[in-house]
């Protein structure tokens, strides 16, 4: 085919083409006729207006009721007279020994701290507390032996080992003794543990007497001995109580931390909850020791009074008087002011020594709260 019919053929096909478009229907493209869309204006603004008060006026903003500080400043004010008060009666006290005390010591004769002598009748003034401190520390101090290892066992026990529905009558139990009179220790111990106690002070007073401590002493019960297990007994709930509420704190992390590293139930004790409860049990064995140097009915009964010019002895198995059992003994005796300063002397050393102690023991609690 030529190249003129191959134009020839192309013109035909686009006559072809516009013959088609032509014959095809036609859109308007015009603009449409839509209907009118209303116009909305926009709403007058409003007009806000105040709520009238009582007096005929507008109000602005919310009025919130007055906070009434009355409340607080009375709970303040009588909180802080508490305090005030507990200081401002510790202090009456301590200026009240001194005051009764001090004319009878300085008409003392004798040494106060180093003698034993004890004459307070006359018009010659001879005392001194050399054996009323020894024997109010030695029953204290193996008191304190005997009940603070049984006291955190114990405590250990009900928070440890046994199980809750166990631990509580427990505890319960232990508790109920610090509700025992005190005169009815004194009459158990004397009629009842002192005879039973005599074999054991037989064997040791035999065997270790040679050490001051055990050496021969009464052969009756009313020993420095018997008193002390007794007030070992007495003190016993105060220590177990603390120690317990220590050992209960006891973080629950820690004690998981021991048992992932495989600890026994003795070694998480030993590393997680002594360290914990230490400065709690050191606590509560001060308070038991100040609570064992004041007591004064059980000692009384049980200790035999030695007699006047009799030598000193300082075994566990001699007898003897305390503070607060020298001061009982002879209450009926304040019948001149002499004589009653030389007792309350003996009396301001004891209130010393319990203020002292019951100092160290809030000291080593706070430091152990600090930690």
């Amino acid at each position: 085919m030529s190249l003129t019919d191959e134009n020839k053929a192309g013109r035909s096909q686009a006559g072809s083409d516009t013959l088609t478009a032509a014959d095809s229907p036609v859109v308007d493209h015009g603009p449409v006729n839509t209907p009118p869309v209303p116009r909305v204006s926009a709403p007058p603004p409003r007009t806000q207006t105040r709520p009238e008060t009582a007096d005929g006026g507008g109000r602005r903003g919310v009025k919130l009721a007055r906070i009434s500080q009355r409340g607080d400043k009375t709970f303040k004010g009588m909180s802080a007279a508490a305090g005030f008060l507990i200081v401002a009666l510790v202090a009456f006290v301590g200026v009240f020994l001194i005051a009764i005390a001090a004319p009878s010591l300085a008409r003392n004769t004798a040494n106060f701290f180093t003698s034993r002598e004890w004459q307070v009748s006359g018009d010659t003034l001879a005392f001194g507390i050399a054996g009323l401190l020894w024997t109010t520390v030695l029953s204290s101090v193996v008191a304190m032996v005997i009940a603070v290892p049984i006291a955190i066992g114990v405590a250990l026990c009900i928070t440890n080992y046994i199980p809750k529905r166990l631990s509580r009558p427990l505890a319960f139990v232990v508790d109920l003794l610090a509700a025992v009179p005190s005169i009815i220790f004194g009459l158990w111990g004397i009629t009842v543990l002192a005879p039973l106690l005599l074999p054991a002070q037989n064997w040791l007073s035999t065997n270790l007497g040679w050490f001051p401590l055990f050496a021969p002493g009464l052969s009756s019960g009313g020993t420095v001995f018997v008193a002390s297990i007794v007030l070992a007994i007495m003190i016993l709930p105060i220590i177990t109580a603390i120690s317990r509420d220590v050992f209960e704190q006891t973080p629950h992390d820690h004690v998981e931390a021991a048992w992932a590293l495989g600890a026994t139930r003795w070694e998480m004790i030993r590393t997680a909850v002594l360290p914990y409860g230490r400065s709690g049990v050191v606590s509560a064995s001060m308070l038991g020791l100040g609570r064992a140097l004041g007591e004064t009915i059980a000692v009384m009964i049980i200790l035999s009074t030695p007699a006047d010019g009799e030598p000193f002895n300082p075994s566990v198995f001699a007898g003897g008087e305390t503070f607060a059992s020298k001061i009982a003994n002879a209450a009926s005796e304040f019948d001149t002011p002499s004589k009653t300063g030389a007792y309350i002397a003996a009396g301001l050393v004891l209130f010393v020594i319990t203020f002292v102690v019951n100092a160290i023991a809030r000291t080593i609690a706070d430091r152990g709260v600090k930690s």
